[in-house]
């Protein structure tokens, strides 16, 4: 009896030294969890070296995974076999992750285009055809407003799969104006003409130079190439105004801009026509 109770007692003692071990454990990996993430935090973001989304995420990750060699710790102290709760859970988290493939991947793009930043949020980007204003950069979803106001979301996926045009880090943008004029017109003084609106137009870079040239001879017009380069932001300001002296300037010097027009030519065979036919 009294060795029963003695091996109880020693059993007793054994567990509440390994319960005050565990409860220890739980403290220590929590505060160490909570550390980890708050420096792995600010170790991403100090200095701007990572966007803070990518910053933040970095720093649940981190104490996510401290957390939860705390948790295997403390069911070490009991004896647990965790190697084979290490491969449940690997099993469950490769269930896991084929069941939301779609959401991870889209998550792992978001992380990329956070990090590699090909735009930034308030850029003008063309996305393999869908074009617009970033609004936001999350990492599921990217989100911009249309050049017409719409609001689009696009899956992070996608971005990272296509094709991005960033027009906002272009410093500086090529337009070229095409104008016809007749084929009984001066070709000379309409070049001219091109040659000084262009250089009177302050918005229109000089280095490189514009070029004025013969672009090519259509059906009914002399097609004229008026080619300039503009800061980025100046760009359809510039080909809107630079359009309509165009057509103001040639109308006062008598140049005309055909329109495509037709000459019928009727051909009368052997056979008379009829009166009034």
């Amino acid at each position: 009896m009294n060795a029963s109770i003695t091996s109880l007692a020693a059993v007793a003692a054994r567990l509440g030294v390994d319960l005050v071990a565990a409860v220890v454990i739980l403290i220590v990996g929590w505060i160490l969890a909570g550390w980890a993430g708050t420096v792995v935090r600010r170790a991403a973001s100090g200095g701007g070296r990572l966007d803070g989304t990518v910053a933040t995420v970095l720093g649940r990750v981190a104490r996510w995974t401290v957390l939860a060699f705390t948790v295997i710790a403390v069911l070490s102290r009991f004896g647990v076999q965790t190697t084979s709760l290490v491969a449940l859970l690997g099993a469950a988290g490769l269930a896991i992750g084929l069941a939301l493939q779609g959401a991870l991947s889209n998550i792992a793009a978001g992380v990329l285009l956070l990090a590699l930043k090909p735009f930034r949020v308030g850029d003008a980007v063309d996305i393999s055809g869908t074009s617009g204003v970033v609004d936001d950069m999350g990492l599921f979803v990217t989100r911009l407003t249309s050049f017409d106001g719409v609001p689009l979301f696009v899956p992070n996926s996608s971005v990272w799969g296509k094709q991005v045009s960033n027009y906002s880090q272009a410093g500086r943008r090529r337009n070229d104006l095409v104008v016809g004029i007749g084929y009984g017109d001066d070709v000379a003084r309409a070049m001219a003409v091109l040659q000084e609106l262009v250089a009177d137009e302050p918005r229109a870079l000089q280095d490189p130079a514009p070029l004025v040239a013969v672009e090519s001879l259509g059906e009914s017009s002399v097609n004229l190439l008026l080619r300039y380069w503009t800061a980025a932001g100046d760009l359809f300001g510039t080909k809107l105004d630079l359009t309509r002296a165009v057509k103001e300037r040639f109308d006062a010097e008598g140049i005309s801009i055909p329109y495509p027009q037709r000459d019928l030519h009727v051909v009368e065979g052997g056979v008379a026509l009829a009166p009034g036919a």
